[in-house]
């Protein structure tokens, strides 16, 4: 990460703003934009979450000075890791606030949505905060080789992705820097490690001409950037293959193609417009004979399939998706990925996946 003079000075902007309204005896506040899928719009052109317009003010008063005293903390530590060229995790920030006396955060989920309030504030992602995720940012197997630099001398390093044997390349948590160089046919982002490995244990990228990548459920920002400027950069299609269930659909997917409503300051990075979803349809269940290795639907699951059909601007302007999910709650059911093992172990590498991708048209958008 290398010093970015704007965000320091945005941070700046913003004290002596508040430094100011002290000084005239007037009331702090600052406005943030409300983080919720109340306060966003599904535009198909750009093809991502974007915000309204809606914003919240916090406004220093005795209730809520704690609050107030925490954002203020988090930024004073964001300038000085922008400043140092430094990181922080997440989990790091929470334990720095423990000498801020009477401003610490007493749990992590405390720090962690003042550090997305302060993202959002300035309209930047929170690896520009100079905040990194502690989370794992994927793995890559197949047709890409990965254009890095080393970080003691700076020369570039050429990461082949075909070379690591039974593993594979580890997303790192920041990928601005990194180059591309493929010439595979598409992208296949998969949610589970369990069938991303045995993909890569038969070599499914050679034989597919494709990259791989384990997104390990809902991917990571890190792990969608990488899908994203790879995609871009290189003009290879995506396509996901996630379980056929509504948190499949409506959270690792959705997340995946056009961000989500709790990031929608920053979803035109961390999304990827192009992604098609190749399966787990309901319309696979029967096509492909797995009846026998479904599972009912629970209640958590109907309530969510039924939110994204009356709440979710995504699902709302697809109709083939309404109909797919509409489909799935007549069957009652939910389909895994590992659901085809029941035909054997490779019949998703020998049948399902060259059946599917014989006609990706046929893709959900």
């Amino acid at each position: 990460m290398s010093t970015n003079p704007n965000v320091v000075q945005c941070i700046k902007n913003a004290a002596e703003k508040i430094h100011t309204s002290i000084n005239k005896h007037e009331k702090p506040s600052m406005k943030f934009p409300i983080r919720a899928l109340s306060n966003i719009r599904y535009r198909p052109k750009t093809g991502y979450f974007e915000m309204k317009g809606l914003r919240k003010t916090r406004t220093l008063t005795y209730n809520t000075v704690k609050t107030f005293a925490q954002t203020l903390r988090m930024m004073s530590l964001a300038k000085t890791l922008v400043e140092t060229d430094d990181i922080a995790t997440k989990r790091d920030a929470y334990y720095q606030s423990k000498a801020w006396a009477g401003a610490r955060f007493d749990e992590q989920p405390e720090s962690d949505t003042v550090m997305d309030d302060i993202e959002a504030f300035f309209e930047v992602n929170r690896e520009q905060l100079g905040f990194i995720p502690d989370e794992h940012g994927g793995a890559v197997a197949g047709e890409l080789v990965v254009l890095d630099r080393d970080q003691d001398t700076g020369s570039r390093l050429r990461i082949d992705c075909t070379k690591f044997g039974s593993g594979a390349y580890a997303v790192p948590n920041s990928v601005e820097h990194l180059g591309f160089e493929t010439k595979a046919k598409f992208i296949l982002a998969i949610e589970t490690a369990g069938l991303f490995q045995r993909l890569v244990k038969h070599n499914f990228w050679r034989a597919a001409d494709c990259i791989l990548v384990s997104m390990g459920g809902v991917p990571t920002r890190a792990c969608r950037r990488f899908i994203r400027r790879l995609s871009e950069q290189c003009s290879v299609p995506v396509y996901a293959f996630v379980d056929g269930d509504p948190y499949g659909f409506c959270n690792i997917y959705r997340t995946l193609k056009v961000g989500s409503g709790n990031a929608a300051h920053i979803n035109k990075y961390f999304c990827v417009p192009n992604a098609r979803f190749l399966g787990v349809t309901p319309s696979d269940i029967k096509e492909f004979n797995l009846e026998d290795a479904t599972h009912p639907l629970k209640e958590v699951d109907i309530k969510r399939a039924r939110d994204a059909l009356k709440n979710d601007p995504f699902f709302k302007h697809h109709e083939p998706w309404q109909k797919a999910i509409k489909k799935m709650l007549k069957m009652g059911v939910r389909v895994e990925q590992q659901a085809f093992a029941r035909h054997s172990l490779n019949y998703v590498i020998d049948t399902y996946l060259p059946a599917k991708l014989a006609d990706p048209k046929k893709f959900l958008p």
